[in-house]
């Protein structure tokens, strides 16, 4: 349990994890949400075209 508290820095150093943990995650979800974004924009895009010729 004295190697969690890291001697009385604890809740800053688990905090500052818990932080970067979260933002890595949502940053992650923002990429491949934004990834499904474009492919779908770019598949429209292509079926349109498609229909024009």
């Amino acid at each position: 349990m004295e190697s969690l508290a890291m001697g009385d820095y604890g809740a800053y150093v688990w905090s500052c994890f818990g932080l970067t943990l979260i933002v890595m995650v949502l940053s992650d979800w923002r990429a491949r949400a934004r990834h499904r974004r474009v492919y779908r924009d770019i598949e429209v895009r292509i079926k349109a075209l498609g229909e024009r010729e």
